[in-house]
């Protein structure tokens, strides 16, 4: 997984990684954001119609080894599962081709991203470090707020606690382009819904539950029986946009089944393994290929620095 070339894509990212360790303080070690997580180890199995979207290895394979990672937001190792800042969740799935080969989904449980690009992403990060509870309104995010209404409808989006990382549905932030074996070519964007369905805790439930319960109940699910996910994918209309991950589209929008994760059990030394693994936002597997989202490059990069820099700490 190289740096891009872009020069400014990697000053950008240097730029946001840097805001990050403002907010949240420098943890070596562990990642900027998304710091607290879990992994966990499992199998793909493609779904029969997949192949009319892709010819991806993992959608030809009958089934594929995965590596999976539930996390919490922020860049602070030690948040609580009980604070609402530990929302939106995320979910990271690498699928494992090869020795040395794979491709990675990257998801978080809130449908869609604050901003177009990193530019903007890097001006609301720096709107909400300068706005402490002693800064008179308007504070600088209530301006960059008013003045971005994606970022706005992002912030105001329900965060509800799920019952369980199980009970979450969790959403592909860019859209990527799908080619089969015909050569054709559709845009659309991952969803990865519970087998058990959405279930979600009450604000007193939230305010009840452990710092650790969410990774505590993960463990403990895991160790009785399987957790299941199916993978869909929301396909593009040639109207969509599909460069802006602000921007969503209709829910009248088909869904191609994709496939179906099946995870078994905590991986071992899952502290060293988090340290270790770099998840990469861009597909770079043949049948999937990056969309001219700006936002792909950018985290590529950061998941990329952010890596090197956990790795030597």
């Amino acid at each position: 997984m190289p740096l891009p070339n872009d020069e400014r894509v990697v000053a950008l990212a240097n730029d946001l990684l840097q805001q990050f360790d403002q907010i949240f303080g420098v943890h070596p070690g562990f990642r900027a954001a998304h710091a607290k997580g879990l992994m966990l180890t499992g199998s793909f199995h493609p779904a029969a119609g997949a192949q009319s979207l892709t010819n991806a290895p993992h959608i030809v394979h009958a089934s594929t080894p995965v590596t999976a990672r539930f996390s919490n937001s922020t860049g602070l190792p030690q948040i609580g599962d009980n604070v609402s800042d530990a929302n939106p969740r995320g979910f990271a799935i690498r699928f494992d081709l090869a020795e040395h080969v794979h491709t990675d989904i990257v998801s978080h449980s809130t449908d869609g991203f604050p901003t177009h690009d990193g530019y903007e992403f890097l001006a609301f990060l720096r709107a909400a470090a300068a706005s402490g509870p002693d800064v008179p309104s308007p504070k600088p995010i209530e301006e960059f707020l008013a003045a971005h209404p994606a970022a706005l409808a992002f912030v105001q989006a329900p965060k509800p606690f799920p019952s369980s990382f199980a009970r979450e549905t969790y959403f592909g932030v860019t859209a990527f382009a799908f080619t089969n074996a015909a050569g054709e070519t559709k845009y659309g964007r991952y969803r990865i819904l519970p087998e058990l369905g959405n279930d979600f805790l009450t604000a007193e439930q939230a305010a009840g539950i452990g710092e650790n319960y969410h990774y505590e109940e993960i463990a403990a699910r895991v160790a009785k029986e399987p957790v299941r996910f199916r993978i869909v994918v929301q396909v593009a209309d040639s109207s969509d946009t599909v460069d802006n991950a602000t921007v969503h589209w209709p829910e009248s929008r088909t869904l191609v089944d994709f496939g179906t994760v099946e995870l078994t059990a905590v991986m071992p030394d899952t502290l060293a393994q988090q340290k270790h693994i770099i998840f990469d936002p861009i597909p770079r597997v043949d049948g999937i290929e990056a969309s001219a989202d700006p936002l792909l490059e950018l985290r590529a990069a950061i998941y990329l620095l952010s890596g090197r820099r956990r790795r030597t700490a």
